[in-house]
């Protein structure tokens, strides 16, 4: 069977479930009808509700409120891929059946609808994560991190879409399409856990949980308005997820929690940090554990690292996070991310040594995304072409960032992948000793990317914009992101001051990004598109992280995100 014929099948297959689902059991829905209590609560609130017997509050009546939303956040973004309605209700009906007799609820997710980023497993679902091949191949078991959140009473019902081979932050595969971004169709939710991010910006679900390495938490809730947390590598079970390169372990890939607020994040943490859902994985025994924090924290921070400029709009998104903070009483030290390059570098070098094979090797007849041209062009080329080519780029432009990713982009022998791994726990060092025990910093605000979101297909040239979170999954940092702003154009402009301050960073990104007749960033265009922040702590001070989170949240104040800030008739 053609690949296109695949496809053709798989989203019909898709829009039936929806189709015929809602023909049998909803009505239609809009901002006015009773759905928006369910919609507007939290996590705990939900549960709450249902637990204290309050009118209306049922499993049921919670679920059908989402999907009613959900199926509208994909009509607007096209970000679900594995319908789950008809279970779903199934389970809540059983979790009213069972309150009613025992009038004990199952546990602290009892009743909570909850979507799940398409690679992790689902019994009886595919896991095709958009390639064909893998299409219509159901998975036999749940992943465990779902077994775990059914055994809490959480209730799964839908997964969401991812680009292709989970390599991009451009949210789009051969499979399902494009997955736009909720606030303007015309550009991207970020990836690669997009499709979670568009659907909780909708208020289609109340938590979600997707993957990260280098990223992909992060991308999608700054892009959508959203919240996320990035753990630090073991504390989380990733155990029945599926993998596009199995058996890579220079940078590990983490599973957490995306929500509509830091509440629900802590909750998503406090019930995935467990030492129950250890399985095979044999992970340290950890539970989360609530920290106590300073009354005055030490924060550093940076308005761009220096690889590729930040634009005004993603400096003003840090600038006023330290406004706040400093404003509630807490110190603020501007400092610069430590040898940029070499960080950047080090990913480069592990990502590409097997020459992106295995990650390859699943495209079967599927066609390759664009936004994975410059990503695998390194190693695409003859070595000699590739050196010429970083030589030229480094003396016509004298851009030696653009040429450093260039040269390293390659396949290497396992000796020389064993040097870069030393290199990166040397690195790993270097960052430790040059930032945390240099300034005796709590935490770090930092910007999520140099751009507030992407317009479609631009990733194809603009791939290494990801360098702003990637960075931190090297030096293994958990990290949250938090909502400050949306893009202002009246704000937001390029200035003499902007041009003027500042690293420029690569020359070519940054002709590409703000110069031209069309340049990338676009304030006018980008109107209204949240802008988050990354809030970075040290290696196993998770709860720290979380701490700091709120922290900023509450200085920031209310400034129109969360569950209830998403109208589709407001979205452009």
């Amino acid at each position: 069977m053609a690949w296109k014929d695949v496809v053709q099948r798989k989203q019909a297959d898709r829009e039936r479930r929806v189709r015929d689902f809602a023909a049998k059991e909803l009505a239609s829905a809009s901002d006015a009808d009773p759905d928006k209590r369910f919609l507007t609560a939290t996590v705990s609130e939900i549960v709450k509700r249902i637990e204290q017997r309050e009118d209306g509050w049922t499993a049921v009546n919670v679920l059908l409120a989402y999907i009613r939303r959900a199926t509208l956040a994909h009509e607007n973004t096209n970000c679900l891929t594995e319908i789950l309605y008809k279970e779903a209700l199934e389970e809540a009906h059983e979790l009213d059946r069972e309150f009613a007799r025992t009038k004990k609820i199952k546990g602290p997710l009892h009743g909570v609808p909850i979507s799940f980023k398409d690679n992790f497993h689902i019994k009886g679902h595919d896991t095709s994560l958009g390639f064909t091949k893998w299409s219509f191949k159901t998975s036999e078991e749940d992943a465990e991190l779902v077994q775990h959140i059914r055994s809490l009473g959480g209730i799964p019902f839908v997964k969401t879409n991812v680009p292709q081979f989970l390599l991009s932050f451009e949210c789009n595969n051969p499979v399902f399409g494009r997955t736009t971004n909720p606030w303007n169709e015309k550009y991207t939710s970020g990836g690669s856990s997009g499709g979670e991010g568009a659907l909780l910006a909708c208020d289609g679900s109340p938590l979600g949980f997707g993957n990260d390495i280098g990223g992909s938490l992060r991308i999608p809730a700054s892009y959508c308005g959203i919240y996320s947390f990035k753990p630090s590598i073991g504390r989380v079970n990733t155990g029945g997820m599926r993998a596009t390169a199995p058996g890579f372990e220079s940078l590990i890939a983490v599973a957490g929690p995306m929500a509509r607020s830091v509440e629900d994040v802590e909750l998503g943490c406090k019930l995935i940090f467990n030492d129950t859902i250890n399985g095979p994985q044999n992970l340290p025994a950890v539970p989360y554990k609530d920290a106590a924090l300073p009354e005055k924290l030490k924060f550093g921070y940076y308005k761009s690292d220096g690889l590729i400029k930040a634009s005004p709009a993603c400096q003003r998104a840090v600038q006023e996070s330290v406004d706040a903070l400093r404003k509630a009483g807490h110190e603020c030290v501007e400092f610069e991310f430590p040898d940029i390059l070499e960080c950047t570098r080090l990913f480069v070098a592990l990502t590409s040594a097997d020459g992106y094979s295995t990650l390859l090797s699943h495209k079967g007849p599927d066609p390759k995304d664009s936004s994975l041209f410059l990503v695998t062009l390194g190693p695409s080329l003859p070595g000699w072409l590739r050196r010429l080519a970083a030589t030229l780029v480094e003396l016509a432009k004298d851009d030696k960032i653009f040429a450093t990713l260039m040269r390293n982009s390659r396949v290497r022998s396992v000796g020389e992948k064993m040097v870069e791994a030393h290199k990166r726990d040397e690195y790993r060092k270097f960052f430790y000793r040059e930032v945390w025990d240099k300034f005796g910093f709590d935490g770090i605000i930092a910007p999520v990317q140099a751009m507030p979101c992407l317009p479609h297909k631009a990733t194809t040239t603009l791939s290494p914009l990801a360098a702003a979170t990637f960075i931190y999954n090297v030096v293994d940092q958990p990290i949250g992101v938090v909502p400050v702003t949306r893009v202002q154009a009246d704000k937001d402009a390029l200035t003499d001051e902007w041009r003027s301050s500042g690293a420029p960073g690569s020359v070519i990104f940054s002709e590409e990004l703000y110069q031209g007749k069309s340049p990338v960033y676009d304030p006018a265009a980008m109107e209204g598109i949240p802008v988050g922040v990354q809030v970075v702590g040290k290696s196993w001070e998770d709860e720290k992280v979380v701490g700091m989170m709120r922290v900023l949240d509450e200085a920031l104040g209310s400034r129109g995100f969360g569950p209830g800030s998403w109208n589709s008739s407001k979205a452009s």
